[in-house]
């Protein structure tokens, strides 16, 4: 969409045809509604979006408390939401390609060979293939580092009576290095795990147990699939290529956002990509890395710091009671995930804070 604002030529390539389902809880804090006006000219409307204000914390069960009227936050569904933005990217002028796999990627012609013998040449290409990445795999010998890769598995449940009342849920510790999560939509409950795949060869039976909470005697698909979050990788393109979202591993590792971010990287990859056209390609990669990529890495960089708080074993009686007790930190991450707060903040509050929390906690154990 944003390729196309600044005059660019512009084909979308998807082995699928839309609209398809994709796993994905289908969260969509203000931040990521913010680049959907920006970028696609899509409000938040009831067409696609039910807004929620309601949040309830978990810890391996245990209830830490819930708030009420926290900043807005949106769920939708990705097969609607996706078939959407390629109607609106479509209705500008992009050649749509989907329902094509790709066979063959020539980098050193810049041609892209599909399965129907259709050939597509580019100036740049970008990457926006997610998680398994065909792109990033032939570049850089593999999509993902599997000791660092995540992994949810998912299914929609029906929906609560009330879902715009009914509160979103958080699970922490559902998962080992991970959560769990209840989101209520007008048509399902989208229902989930995920933590880090290394860490938990038992996911589908911690899935089960899961489900035996809040969904008891489901016949539910199940989805499963790689979730990329902290992993952000070092080098999002080469030359003339670069890559976008989950394919560069830009997935917050705490919230588990990447839509928002998918949609950055792949209007600043365009923008990248438009200058350097302009200027006979000069260090397109490079250009976009620091452009695009770097406050996301950043950001994600961050939350890796803070993730042991939350996720460790060790330190999870602490985070329990710490945040049980505290509204405020619950607030906090509500603001997180609305966009109100950066961690730059989130850090700099919890290295004032942590020592008294520390200490109390220590008193009382």
């Amino acid at each position: 969409m944003q390729a196309r604002k600044l005059d660019l030529s512009v084909a979308v390539v998807d082995k699928a045809r839309f609209p398809r389902d994709k796993l994905c809880g289908g969260l969509v804090t203000g931040r990521c509604a913010k680049a959907l006006r920006d970028i696609f000219g899509l409000e938040v409307t009831h067409e696609l979006f039910d807004t929620n204000r309601n949040f309830e914390f978990f810890l391996n069960g245990r209830n830490l408390g819930q708030l009420r009227d926290v900043p807005e936050l949106h769920l939708t569904m990705r097969r609607d939401l996706d078939f959407k933005l390629l109607d609106l990217a479509c209705r500008t002028g992009v050649a749509d390609y989907t329902g094509h796999r790709v066979q063959k990627i020539d980098y050193a012609r810049n041609l892209v060979f599909l399965s129907d013998d259709k050939v597509l040449s580019y100036g740049c290409l970008i990457g926006a293939d997610g998680v398994n990445s065909q792109v990033a795999a032939t570049i850089f010998g593999q999509s993902f580092d599997p000791k660092r890769i995540g992994f949810a598995l998912e299914i929609e449940s029906p929906a609560p009576p009330d879902p715009l009342t009914h509160p979103v849920r958080i699970d922490f510790g559902a998962a080992d290095w991970g959560y769990g999560w209840a989101f209520p939509k007008r048509d399902s409950t989208t229902i989930g795990i995920g933590g880090l795949h290394h860490r938990n060869p038992d996911m589908k039976q911690k899935l089960q147990a899961y489900l035996a909470q809040l969904a008891p005697g489901h016949d539910c698909k199940v989805k499963g699939h790689f979730l990329p979050f902290g992993n952000a990788t070092r080098r999002p393109g080469r030359g003339n290529v670069l890559l976008v979202g989950d394919a560069a591993g830009l997935v917050d590792p705490i919230t588990g956002e990447g839509i928002g971010h998918a949609i950055q990287s792949g209007a600043k990859a365009a923008e990248a990509t438009a200058r350097a056209l302009r200027e006979g390609q000069p260090q397109l990669a490079s250009r976009y890395h620091k452009a695009a990529t770097r406050p996301i890495r950043q950001a994600i960089a961050q939350a890796r710091l803070l993730r042991p708080l939350i996720f460790a074993a060790r330190l999870q009686p602490f985070f329990e009671r710490t945040f049980r007790e505290s509204t405020r930190l619950k607030r906090d991450y509500m603001r997180l995930l609305s966009g109100e707060m950066e961690y730059t903040d989130v850090l700099l509050g919890t290295a004032k804070r942590l020592p008294t929390a520390f200490w109390r906690y220590s008193r009382t154990r």
